[in-house]
């Protein structure tokens, strides 16, 4: 990987945080996520009608994209009803990075180095750690567990067809806006089959806003990372979000700097040279 790939997957990783973290401590998080997505449809639409729709090639990865994406905010949604973001967050990404690996090699043939693999394995134990450590401090059912697990799973899914449909595409900003559009079109119809109306999203577009810009970003972002780069080692990068996360918790929020944070984070910058040997 190039510097700049990195710098682009780190800078992705950050805003991921942050959109998430805000996410979950609205006071409605469905809505919140609902009216993100829908913010940030409205957004793009008028700049995809300038730049033109992606290549016919991109199409079935975009509609599978939503689809998974879908079973993803549906899970994490669940998980974070249930359990602590602390928890929920890192380990849906560690599940999500161990999944991308073998089918990146599977499905686009992308084998990383020893050194790559190294760096993938020290990103996946920071995340582990800042799981355990959220772990200790509060009570984490298990279906909790299975909602998080589902995430993940599912997470490393989308990461695959986003990362074949940018490539068919030809363009992150038009495929990354196309994906965005049907992700949001798909979470409205979850909404109504769920009995939520418009009226519903009231008082949420303060968080919506804000939230759709940093999700935005970050899609393009890794969206482009993944044109030019291994997949694997992009989302390997991307998913230090949740180090990332911990870092904002302790500057802006008070939270306590524990040796497995910091273990974590030592770790999390381990992988990072490593990663650039991908």
């Amino acid at each position: 990987m190039e510097p700049i790939h990195i710098l682009a997957a780190l800078a992705s990783a950050a805003l991921h945080a942050g959109w998430n973290a805000a996410v979950k401590a609205s006071p409605r998080p469905d809505a919140a996520m609902a009216g993100q997505m829908v913010a940030g449809a409205v957004m793009v639409a008028p700049v995809l009608a300038w730049i033109g729709l992606p290549a016919l090639g991109a199409w079935p990865w975009i509609l599978a994209s939503a689809g998974i994406n879908l079973i993803v905010v549906t899970a994490l949604l669940r998980s974070y009803a249930l359990g602590g973001f602390g928890v929920v967050y890192p380990v849906q990404r560690a599940v999500s990075v161990l999944g991308v690996v073998p089918l990146a090699a599977a499905m686009a043939g992308e084998h990383l180095s020893a050194a790559a693999m190294l760096g993938v394995g020290l990103i996946v134990g920071a995340l582990l750690l800042l799981g355990l450590g959220a772990r200790r401090d509060r009570s984490f059912p298990p279906r909790a567990m299975l909602w998080t697990l589902v995430a993940g799973v599912a997470s490393a899914g989308y990461v695959i067809c986003d990362a074949h449909g940018v490539r068919a595409a030809g363009s992150a900003l038009s495929y990354g806006f196309t994906a965005s559009i049907a992700n949001a079109i798909s979470m409205t119809l979850r909404q109504r089959l769920l009995g939520a109306t418009w009226q519903t999203l009231g008082g949420v577009w303060r968080i919506a806003v804000p939230t759709a810009i940093a999700s935005m970003a970050s899609y393009v972002l890794i969206l482009w990372v993944w044109s030019h780069a291994p997949v694997a080692a992009g989302a390997a990068l991307r998913d230090t979000s949740a180090v990332f996360a911990i870092l904002i918790a302790v500057t802006f929020l008070g939270e306590r700097f524990t040796r497995l944070r910091l273990a974590a984070v030592l770790l999390a910058c381990a992988a990072v040279p490593l990663l650039r040997l991908a």
